[in-house]
């Protein structure tokens, strides 16, 4: 795994020399506190604080959010003060990493007291949003490695995850995130259905993989053809907990559901959005009332789009 300081730079879009600076005394800092200390994994703790800084990168978040990453644990596990943080690193990362800290006493204990947990974050989330994406990377990484928690916590953490963390990273419209999460904590939360489900999808999971590859082929070469330009593309397959949430409405009838593989395309302008449309359709036949039309109607938490089932 590489894990210096320039490997997290290179993530940061834009970032200035003096900014590039402050995260290379950030790394050299966070290095230095956790250090001796590991976690239940044997790793060493600075990989978490690693890789929660990365993540927060890959979401395009600004070079004081991943300095706050990284020092996100610096108060609460290693005892740094916070004159330290405020002199080497300003107010403002002071004030991220104090928030984290706020949040991460926020404990899930069952039905009774998700609503206040939920609350509380949507709370911090009023005051400064970077603050929940920070607490999103990091239990993103512990959901990661979970399997080296006590069994005990385990149940209790997952539960926390899908009830608090996962339908807060949904709001924000993070749907990738909301997907990992909810997949990480399916085993541990309801294992039977995890394997149940696992054992209906992955072969088909498989198969569209194939499917997709051929279709995205075909797909970007028609679009150059009809010089739609500036196209940014990918495709993935549904996430396991999603299928067993379709499952639940269709009988567990795997050949009911439509979307476990999705490709997604990207384009400057919503007239191009209509464009790959025709596009698509004049390709593939879609099927009959399988359009839906989020631009024109968007989605609760802004998300926009066009979805169509060939």
């Amino acid at each position: 795994m590489s894990s210096t300081a320039d490997d997290l730079i290179k993530r940061i879009d834009g970032i200035s020399k003096k900014d590039a600076d402050l995260v290379r005394q950030a790394y050299d800092f966070a290095k230095d506190v956790h250090k001796g200390t590991a976690r239940y994994s044997g790793e060493p703790y600075f990989n978490h604080v690693f890789e929660t800084a990365k993540t927060i990168a890959d979401f395009g978040m600004s070079p004081k959010t991943v300095i706050a990453g990284l020092l996100h644990d610096s108060i609460e596990d290693e005892g740094a003060s916070k004159d330290e943080i405020r002199e080497r690193f300003g107010e403002e990362t002071l004030f991220l990493v104090n928030g984290v800290t706020k949040l991460g006493k926020i404990r899930f204990r069952g039905a009774e007291r998700h609503v206040g947990s939920l609350q509380k974050l949507f709370l911090a989330t009023s005051q400064d949003i970077r603050v929940v994406i920070i607490k999103l990377a990091d239990r993103l990484h512990n959901m990661k490695t979970l399997s080296y928690i006590p069994e005990e916590k385990q149940k209790r953490i997952a539960m926390e995850t899908m009830e608090v963390y996962a339908p807060i990273a949904h709001r924000l419209g993070m749907g990738r995130i909301t997907g990992e999460l909810q997949d990480l904590a399916f085993p541990y939360v309801d294992h039977m259905n995890y394997e149940k489900v696992k054992a209906l999808a992955e072969p088909k999971r498989r198969e569209k993989n194939y499917s997709l590859a051929k279709i995205h082929k075909i797909l970007i070469k028609e679009l150059k053809k009809e010089k739609i330009h500036n196209v940014v593309t990918d495709y993935r397959l549904k996430h396991l907990y999603s299928i067993y949430e379709k499952l639940k409405r269709k009988d567990f009838d795997i050949d009911r559901i439509y979307d476990i593989s999705a490709l997604r395309i990207l384009v400057p302008t919503v007239s191009d959005c209509y464009r790959v449309l025709g596009v698509v359709h004049s390709l593939w036949r879609p099927l009959p009332g399988r359009i839906k039309d989020y631009i024109a109607v968007p989605q609760p938490n802004g998300y926009q789009s066009i979805h169509t089932t060939i």
